[in-house]
């Protein structure tokens, strides 16, 4: 059972991390601690499964990365774990994963997220990626919508 100080913590840290030299002073501050002391329940949080994944959530849309497309990809099964390796490899690739259920009218099973400035771009990018792992067969699909894109929030405060 987590104490109100934790909970206090936990939605401080799911609110965001301040884009600073020293973010976790700069949020220790708000919090009335030290650093070192935030840097510590961190690391306890971690270590008991409190908090299972901490990381950064880019909106690549405000860096200027406007065209996205899923790229879906027919891979023998015996090189998918290498092709899949080789394009998760890539830094326009945000995503890569395979689905191992084949339909008799969709062959692909690898799916890669390429993220570009224009479409053609991730055309450029799918292009590379395709002579990279030696993989002819594709389609790009490309995003026309962002439906949802926020962390799972804790411990809200009520409005």
């Amino acid at each position: 059972m987590l104490r109100e100080r934790e909970k206090e913590i936990i939605r401080a840290l799911q609110a965001g991390i301040p884009l600073a030299r020293r973010p976790y002073q700069v949020l220790a501050e708000k919090l009335k601690m030290s650093e070192e002391e935030l840097l510590a329940k961190i690391e306890d949080f971690l270590e008991q499964g409190v908090i299972r994944r901490f990381g950064a959530l880019v909106r690549h849309q405000d860096l200027g990365y406007t065209a996205n497309a899923m790229v879906v990809w027919e891979v023998p099964e015996e090189r998918i774990e290498e092709v899949g390796r080789l394009m998760a490899a890539f830094d326009e690739v945000t995503h890569c994963y395979q689905r191992p259920a084949r339909l008799p009218d969709w062959p692909y099973n690898l799916f890669a997220m390429v993220h570009g400035r224009t479409p053609a771009e991730c055309r450029e990018i799918t292009a590379r990626l395709s002579r990279a792992g030696g993989v002819e067969d594709y389609r790009l699909l490309f995003s026309v919508a962002e439906l949802k894109k926020s962390p799972r929030e804790y411990f809200q405060t009520s409005p």
